[in-house]
């Protein structure tokens, strides 16, 4: 199989990152950009190339689309997933999968039984760093793992508009942390979720939190601990640590450059972390759609399925649940 055609749904700032994804990978051409918002896809096909429509009908009934990246709102990405299945395209589509489990459980067998890759987008499984620590800890290097501690801050609460219909915290922010917990250890077997409002009255409005922790406990008795705020002074705080009876792994933040300054003032100095996802995830988001294209090529499953995306959401939604109650909500068995 040679080159693939894509077409885009979506031309958003998301939609933006997989346009310049596609156009840094080889073999992968983007062919259509859809967005109901026209200009935005226009803008976009004038510096990535690809024809332009508002309805994503004439991408799926176009006969030259063998991929598409669906990067549109979440409340469409299970219609998008459903609509590529029947039109025979495969599907990269944006996190989450949805805010609404049942509405995954009814897509869920036809999307196992497909005749295409479908993949969600959790491209943080495709970082250097959190991939190199995964691939040590499956080796056995830490030995047995025991506990898996989650960092994620972001620079700045996202705009109150969207904090309103992003499904909260945990579906939004934390699910990225939850496919990195099960990347880790797939058999999660309870939640226990605290959550608080300490700095953005908007978001408290909206009745979310602004800062939450998880803990998680595997199958084998391993402890996951996620800790996310919406804001962080020095930048985007992403970091990561496991510890097994054998040893230590840690992912630090990720500064522009290493360069440190060092005189009378102090030592170390560094620039500071790098302060968008954006940027600091770039090198993922292309690894994600390399991957997912070799998979297509290759007949095999490099990426998150459609499954790791519904275990993603039950996990978020019981945080949620015990988050409200403050009780610990069992997951046994519906992963």
């Amino acid at each position: 199989m040679g080159d693939l055609n894509i077409g885009l749904i979506g031309s958003g700032r998301i939609g933006q990152v997989h346009a310049g994804s596609i156009a840094d990978t080889k073999g992968a051409n983007l062919v259509w950009i859809c967005d109901p918002f026209v200009e935005g896809a226009e803008k976009l096909a004038a510096e990535f190339g690809g024809k332009v429509t508002a309805d994503p009908e004439d991408v799926f009934a176009s006969g030259d689309v063998d991929v598409i990246v669906v990067a549109s709102p979440t409340p469409t990405h299970l219609d998008m997933i459903d609509r590529a299945i029947d039109a025979g395209i495969h599907v990269l589509c944006e996190k989450p999968i949805d805010l609404d489990i049942e509405k995954v459980e009814k897509l869920r067998d036809k999307a196992n039984a497909a005749n295409v890759h479908i993949a969600i987008g959790f491209n943080r499984r495709f970082d250097p760093q959190f991939e190199s620590i995964q691939r040590r800890v499956a080796a056995g290097e830490a030995g047995k793992l025991e506990q898996l501690v989650i960092l994620s801050r972001d620079p700045g609460p996202a705009p109150r508009a969207y904090i309103a219909v992003s499904g909260g915290i945990f579906r939004d922010m934390t699910i990225h942390d939850f496919d990195m917990a099960r990347y880790f250890v797939p058999d999660i077997v309870d939640v226990y979720a605290a959550g608080t409002n300490v700095f953005s009255d908007d978001i408290k409005a909206e009745n979310d939190f602004d800062s939450v922790s998880v803990m998680m406990r595997g199958r084998n008795g391993e402890i996951i601990v996620i800790v996310n705020s919406r804001h962080s002074a020095y930048g985007y705080d992403q970091r990561l640590e496991a510890f097994g009876d054998k040893a230590m792994f840690h992912a630090h933040n990720v500064s522009p450059t290493t360069v440190q300054k060092y005189d009378a003032a102090g030592t170390g100095q560094a620039e500071p972390f790098i302060d968008a996802f954006l940027v600091r995830y770039a090198v993922s988001y292309r690894r994600e759609l390399a991957l997912f294209l070799d998979g297509i090529r290759d007949g095999k499953n490099y990426n998150p399925t459609f499954d790791d995306g519904r275990a993603a959401l039950i996990l978020a939604d019981a945080a949620t649940e015990s988050a409200r109650t403050g009780v610990s909500v069992s997951v046994d068995g519906k992963l």
